[in-house]
């Protein structure tokens, strides 16, 4: 990383944190991620063609602080979740039938009123998957512009419709504004403490190159440190403001973004994600409603788990509400893997071509 490239992201996280403050005092719903993302997105509105020509979020940098999410999330694992392994299967047969159906009815929300091609309709409709809809979107021919804007506001959307939905339904904000404890103790924490959650967040970045999973980077130190916390070895609690900076961080590279995207193309895929995830929301509360019929899973906990928005931000809304994160973050990897897979079969049957 280049030293105009540190000083750059040293700025946008700045500026991203005091979004986050302001979203915080003004009681937005999980006010740290989506204060900092309106923060940098408004940054590159205004400068993408000047002080930020050329210039990309450090990857490295997000790993980092996603891992810190996944050792916080997995300190949430308790044998409660053990005993509600039972209603997976329940549950999964949900999931199936979740990416089925949304795929399907985004395909045609993207190809009738979009008007796209088949390839480009096909692959804006995923309902996870990000870089694998990119990557095999190419393949086909797609419209990668197209692709990135319309995966990019689906998780955008969801991460901002669901937590303001869920504050108007529960009365009070969703998130720190709302007072509720996202995981950290009361106190402060000790040096030692700092650097035992460093260790194990490293260490389950190491565990993820080797398990291979979809969100690898948050899964690795979730299930590190959730089976340090089943086997009482270690408390793990991460500091409130280190949760508030993991999330900063997170928000700032997502806002960054809508670079290099114009003002029609954006209007056009708005409209289009608004229709399409407020399909994939509704038909994830009917599946919700009667899968916690049949498992007695509460509705809240799995309409978060069918919520199509990334791995990361979906467990941090799970974990405002103290609802699981950890079943929450298992149901949305699933989620992904089972749309990578029904992409890959469906893309051999229906050979989506540019242009037709």
């Amino acid at each position: 990383m280049t030293a105009r490239d540190a000083a750059l992201t040293l700025g946008l996280c700045l500026a991203g944190g005091l979004g986050g403050w302001l979203a915080n005092r003004f009681h937005m719903p999980l006010p740290w991620m989506m204060g900092s993302l309106l923060a940098s997105a408004l940054l590159v509105a205004l400068f993408q063609n000047s002080l930020l020509a050329g210039y990309r979020f450090p990857m490295r940098v997000r790993t980092g602080f996603v891992a810190l999410i996944g050792v916080m999330i997995g300190t949430q694992v308790s044998p409660a979740l053990i005993a509600q392994m039972a209603a997976l299967p329940f549950t999964l047969a949900g999931i199936v039938l979740f990416v089925f159906a949304a795929h399907m009815g985004n395909y045609v929300i993207f190809r009738r009123l979009g008007g796209h091609s088949r390839a480009t309709a096909f692959y804006a409709g995923t309902p996870g998957g990000l870089m694998e809809s990119l990557l095999m979107g190419e393949a086909a021919g797609a419209n990668v512009t197209v692709l990135t804007v319309q995966q990019f506001l689906r998780i955008v959307l969801v991460i901002s419709i669901v937590p303001a939905a869920l504050s108007l339904w529960l009365g009070a904000p969703v998130g720190s504004a709302a007072g509720v404890n996202m995981g950290g103790p009361a106190g402060p924490v000790g040096m030692l403490s700092l650097v035992i959650i460093a260790a194990v967040a490293a260490a389950g970045l190491a565990l993820a190159q080797v398990i291979h999973l979809p969100a690898s980077q948050l899964i690795g130190p979730l299930v590190l440190s959730g089976g340090l916390t089943l086997s009482g070895l270690v408390d793990l609690h991460l500091p409130q403001w280190l949760i508030a900076l993991a999330q900063v961080v997170i928000g700032t590279s997502l806002g960054l973004r809508f670079r290099g995207v114009s003002a029609a193309m954006l209007r056009q895929a708005l409209l289009l994600s608004l229709a399409s995830v407020g399909f994939m929301l509704a038909l994830g509360a009917l599946l919700s409603e009667a899968l916690s019929k049949i498992t007695g899973i509460p509705f809240l906990h799995l309409a978060i788990s069918f919520a199509p928005g990334g791995v990361t931000e979906m467990s941090l809304i799970a974990l405002s509400l103290a609802a699981n994160p950890a079943l929450v973050s298992l149901h949305h990897v699933i989620r992904i893997l089972l749309t990578v897979v029904e992409m890959t079969l469906m893309a051999k049957v229906m050979r989506p071509q540019e242009g037709d």
